[in-house]
């Protein structure tokens, strides 16, 4: 678990990242999430064990997408990691470095819940088995199947190790427990529908966009291109899915180009889409209408901010 940092991507769009991290208002501390970083890595960490009897769980009251109400076996917490699968899904296996999509509660052994992403809306999304979140969301999420629902009973050996997190009200000792929806994971190298229905080419003063359709996409800049005076939306494939709305978190690949000759930055060559906010007053709400499966091309002029940029997208979900 870490705190989220906002991308150099997404600072330069200007986006707000939904990433889990983010917390609510509903949150004790503003980000006790599953992707906060443990203030003090525990030394080694534990295995989970998916053998602990049912009766010394605890259960969990709902079904899959349902938020949940967690009721313990008693007030003597389990010292090791424990997963149990309540629901198991039917969709593709979680792997390592995919970018997980979920919903989770979390809550302290017989205390108090200390964060959850029912009440936001909006479920959320970090890299996993990569180090990203604690050691026992990495170990217990990578090879469950999406759609699944997941019991997580974590030590501090598993979470935030020695020091807890005193701001979510977690101590050095306390174990917490986790139900975790599995909403969907994205590769490293997804893309746009491959069968989007082609834009018209581009015009070859201005910027040029390598990569086919449904594959990573690149983007180059010529010498001497024009800078945008005005926002701008380029189809270069256009998707079949649902529309994007005012408001919408979204899951996407990007490679973005600023006319201050800096190089390209690409999701894609970073290992992992990104989840953003399509908001008033971001260049992004010019995604708003958009399809879901597309691949555009955003022009934006400078600011007082930022220099001139172009950027490349392809929207893979809405969340």
């Amino acid at each position: 678990m870490r705190r989220a940092v906002l991308s150099p991507i997404a600072v330069v769009l200007g986006a707000s990242l939904v990433l889990a991290g983010c917390g609510g208002s509903d949150s004790p501390s503003g980000d006790p999430t599953p992707s906060s970083a443990p203030s003090e890595a525990p030394e080694a960490s534990a295995e989970m064990s998916s053998d602990v009897p049912a009766d010394q769980l605890p259960t969990a009251s709902g079904a899959f997408g349902d938020k949940p109400e967690l009721t313990f076996p008693g007030d003597e917490h389990l010292t090791e990691g424990a997963i149990h699968v309540l629901s198991e899904g039917t969709g593709d296996v979680v792997e390592t470095g995919d970018l997980l999509l979920a919903d989770y509660l979390g809550q302290v052994w017989g205390g108090e819940v200390f964060d959850n992403s029912y009440d936001r809306g909006t479920p959320a999304a970090f890299p996993i088995g990569v180090g990203a979140v604690v050691s026992g969301w990495d170990q217990g999420l990578v090879g469950q199947k999406i759609g699944s629902r997941v019991l997580l009973s974590l030590p501090p050996s598993l979470g935030y190790g020695p020091s807890g997190n005193p701001n979510a009200g977690i101590g050095g000792e306390d174990t917490i427990v986790f139900v975790v929806d599995i909403v969907d994971a994205f590769s490293g190298d997804a893309s746009g529908q491959p069968d989007a229905a082609p834009g018209d080419p581009l015009p070859e003063d201005g910027p040029q966009v390598g990569g086919a359709l449904g594959e990573p996409a690149t983007l180059t800049i010529p010498e001497g291109v024009e800078e945008p005076s005005e926002p701008s939306l380029t189809y270069l494939g256009t998707g079949t899915g649902p529309e994007i709305a005012d408001g919408d978190a979204i899951i996407a690949q990007f490679v973005i180009a600023s006319l201050d000759e800096q190089p390209p930055t690409s999701t894609w060559e970073n290992g992992n889409p990104e989840q953003v906010q399509v908001f008033e007053g971001s260049p992004l709400h010019a995604l708003v209408g958009v399809p879901v499966g597309s691949r555009v091309l955003l022009a934006v002029p400078a600011d007082d901010q930022f220099p001139a940029y172009f950027a490349v997208l392809d929207i893979l979900a809405i969340t």
